[in-house]
């Protein structure tokens, strides 16, 4: 169940209303649901956001979009200024059930930011019922982004994942880890296939690419935080991020 400050806004007093909600490093949300669909962005800090079927890393400029009765948890990396929107997702079809990081417009954060101010119920014709309807419109136009680290449900893969992701800088081959479980090479590849449709080694740098964007919210160094996820020098982890991302991770939350 959602927490009590949210039940005057995500059960539909509007088709849109938005909340500011702050937080301190560290903080972790119990986990809960709400019976419309959350647009979760941060205008300061990133979140880890995380279901059953996955993990989600947002950075300033991305928001995550929650279905509606997912249950979902949201850890804070470093101080958080959450600004959401909770959207009827019957007007919002485009999203569907998933769960989606989607790339914010200067137009979409100014929104959020503006009906933050104006609570609920909004007239016809109001500033509210504007600002709602152009969110609505600038929602439809946001790319979805590939920040999404898929979880197995498989014992063993769960038994790999797990520890890449406590130990990023772990460069353990397939090979090795077949070997740890006592199955042949081709089953681990297989198994993340079919688990997580990625490639093992796409797995690994997802997961990194993910700790790799909590680190440097934290302000670490590139240096440190290349090293940190296994990458022989601070070259080759730019090389890789800005394969990703478009951009050198110095650039990224500018």
């Amino acid at each position: 169940m959602a927490h009590p400050h949210f039940r005057a806004y995500d059960h539909g007093p509007a088709p849109v209303t938005a909340l500011a909600t702050d937080y301190v490093a560290g903080h972790i949300t119990p986990a809960h649901e709400h019976p419309y669909a959350q647009l979760i962005y941060a205008v300061h800090g990133v979140m880890i956001v995380s279901t059953q079927h996955g993990q989600w890393v947002v950075p300033p400029t991305r928001a995550i979009w929650m279905p509606p009765q997912t249950q979902h948890t949201v850890r804070m990396a470093g101080r958080v200024q959450m600004r959401s929107a909770f959207v009827d997702p019957g007007l919002a079809p485009h999203l569907a059930g998933d769960c989606v990081v989607l790339a914010v417009s200067p137009l979409m954060r100014e929104l959020l930011l503006a009906a933050v101010a104006l609570p609920p119920p909004h007239a016809p014709g109001s500033r509210g019922d504007h600002i709602a309807h152009l969110l609505l419109d600038e929602l439809r136009t946001l790319p979805a982004l590939a920040l999404h680290l898929p979880q197995p449900r498989d014992a063993r893969l769960q038994r790999i994942c797990e520890r890449l992701q406590a130990a990023p800088d772990d460069n353990s081959t397939v090979a090795q880890w077949a070997a740890r479980l006592h199955v042949d090479a081709k089953t681990v590849q297989r198994l993340f296939a079919r688990e997580t449709g990625m490639s093992f080694a796409r797995w690994r740098q997802q997961a990194r690419l993910l700790a790799a964007l909590e680190r440097l919210a934290r302000g670490d160094r590139i240096l440190d935080t290349a090293l940190a996820l296994g990458y022989a020098s601070p070259g080759a982890f730019a090389t890789m991020f800005r394969r990703q991302f478009g951009v050198a991770p110095s650039a990224y939350f500018r």
